[in-house]
């Protein structure tokens, strides 16, 4: 019969090899999920994987899809990935990342149509604090009245999508638009845009920013004094406040760097693949950064190999339903399956598989 055998420290073994487990067993219930649909599942499981990559007639377009798709998911999960190291559990980055757009854009909108170098680094300015200014209304709700920061910044991502549908309506609707809803095209606008800097790469400032919160992330947890501070309240509130941490100072710290890199991902986002402020501008990127963090282990490095994964499963995704007809909730259910896998291999990390005899059983 098996046993689970508390281990004495979590094992860094199982920590590395159990997201490679996840991934390798969510592929074949992935293949079961496709199997009862009716497709073939090792064609959709190498559409989704391998065909984005390589296949002569789609890579090209692909591969430059993978940074694009990348870059929101890595600095979101970067901005949680501080917050629940500390035991800070910021699951409103949908709402961080939409008021990042939003504000972001309407600081643009508004100097609407002066042509002046600056409009764009501005706009960046803009939308950190957007969603800055958003996360830090959980923030100090907790510092000050011991709210629970899981559900007001969950009910908040509800509030951000009704000010988006207001903007994309009312506020910001391009007047030229014919009245149809959303913004000017920002991606159109040359002091607004957010062009590739490297052709046939999908590089544009989203993705520099998402490597260089990577850099400026691992040397903060490895390397600073603050970093030690939220490692240690993670693993030990008690200690922490021995230690003399200030947990209401890391709350507003957490909250808010989590809330400004959502609201880069978010301006980065509505000046260049998105081009414009819509009804259905938010596309998941917030809750899907929380994949990609506990993918990645919530190590910087760890959330950039995660970022790069689940944007493949992004556009493999897309290609599945453009080629097999698969419905986009499948591919959903197989992300989904790909965070509850990874939850399950988590006992490997803390517990060790025992075999016992029947003689051990009745001991």
């Amino acid at each position: 019969m098996i046993a689970f055998v508390k281990r004495p420290q979590p094992s860094k073994l199982w920590t590395i090899v159990t997201p490679l487990l996840a991934v390798l067993i969510t592929m074949v219930l992935g293949g079961i999920l496709f199997a009862l649909m009716g497709k073939d599942p090792l064609e959709a499981i190498r559409t989704i994987f391998w065909d984005p990559l390589f296949h002569e007639q789609f890579a090209s377009y692909s591969r430059p899809q993978l940074l694009v798709k990348a870059a929101p998911l890595i600095l979101i999960a970067i901005g949680l990935s501080l917050g629940f190291k500390a035991g800070i559990w910021n699951i409103g980055a949908e709402g961080q990342y939409i008021m990042g757009a939003l504000a972001g854009a309407s600081v643009g909108l508004a100097l609407y149509p002066m042509d002046a170098w600056f409009i764009f680094p501005l706009m960046v300015i803009a939308g950190a604090i957007g969603g800055t200014l958003w996360a830090m209304i959980p923030a100090i709700l907790k510092t000050r009245f011991n709210t629970n920061e899981i559900l007001v910044s969950l009910m908040l991502v509800y509030v951000a999508e009704q000010l988006l549908a207001s903007a994309a309506l009312g506020w910001l609707r391009d007047p030229d638009g014919n009245g149809f809803p959303g913004s000017r095209n920002l991606s159109r606008i040359d002091s607004m845009s957010n062009p590739e800097l490297i052709a046939g790469t999908g590089a544009h400032w989203g993705v520099i920013a998402a490597f260089a919160a990577v850099v400026a992330a691992y040397v903060l947890i490895n390397k600073h004094m603050l970093g030690f501070q939220i490692r240690l309240s993670g693993e030990s509130p008690r200690a922490a406040g021995f230690a003399g941490v200030n947990a209401k100072r890391l709350v507003l710290f957490c909250l808010g760097t989590a809330g400004a890199l959502a609201g880069l991902a978010g301006i980065f986002e509505v000046t260049g693949p998105a081009g414009q402020i819509s009804i259905d501008f938010n596309s998941g990127y917030g809750f899907t950064a929380i994949i990609v963090a506990f993918l990645g282990r919530l190590h910087p490095v760890g959330i950039l190999l995660a970022g790069l994964l689940l944007a493949l499963t992004f556009i493999g995704g897309e290609l599945a339903q453009f080629m097999l007809g698969l419905p986009s909730a499948s591919i959903q259910v197989f992300q989904g399956m790909l965070l509850m896998t990874l939850l399950a291999m988590d006992i490997l990390v803390n517990y060790r598989v025992v075999w016992t005899s029947k003689k051990e059983r009745a001991q």
